[in-house]
């Protein structure tokens, strides 16, 4: 194929448009977004430092500034949500961008908004989760839903298997995912 069929006026780069090449940068702004939350909140090759495989990262092996171990832990369950948020808000922007632009298709505004509404719902699911967790007499709680996969970072210094089973009945409840996927991580409390 000579470069006039791809870049001429009939090419395949001339059918897409200028107003599309957005919504198609968006999209991939957006899948970037989902692939840095997976990596951060669930990476089992351990290759950042975070997720279900080491979770005794540079947070659990020291003191903060006020010296109480306790505060260690709330910090790193606070920069958990904190960055699970910042993903999610960069996500929602680009999304947000997209359905505002005169320019998009419908049928990519419709995906967007259905897109939106998931996101919103997640973020739903895992706060209800996180405080139903936290009533059943658990410190400190994250949870971090990726499509039909959910982890769940408590704060333990040993889980029983009684609690294991109510974690994930809480999940289950709220999200309707089953026990296969749902990954339970402890992250022991500072003494």
């Amino acid at each position: 194929m000579s470069n006039g069929k791809i870049f001429g006026k009939q090419g395949f780069f001339a059918k897409i448009g200028k107003r599309n090449w957005l919504i198609i940068g968006a999209v991939l702004l957006v899948a970037v977004a989902v692939y840095l939350n997976y990596i951060w909140f669930y990476d089992p090759m351990s290759s950042i430092g975070y997720g279900d495989n080491n979770m005794q990262d540079q947070y659990g092996n020291g003191q903060n500034s006020a010296g109480t171990g306790n505060n260690v832990s709330e910090s790193y369950f606070t920069s958990a949500q904190l960055s699970r948020e910042k993903a999610r808000d960069e996500a929602l922007d680009v999304l947000k961008t997209v359905v505002e632009s005169e320019d998009a298709l419908q049928e990519t505004k419709d995906t967007a908004l259905a897109d939106i509404s998931r996101i919103a719902l997640d973020m739903e699911q895992e706060a209800n989760i996180e405080t139903l967790v936290m009533a059943k007499g658990f410190a400190q709680c994250v949870a971090v839903k990726s499509g039909d996969q959910i982890s769940v970072i408590v704060e333990s210094d040993g889980l029983l298997p009684s609690q294991v089973a109510q974690i994930k009945e809480i999940v289950y409840k709220e999200t309707g995912i089953k026990p296969a996927g749902v990954t339970i991580i402890e992250k022991a409390a500072e003494a």
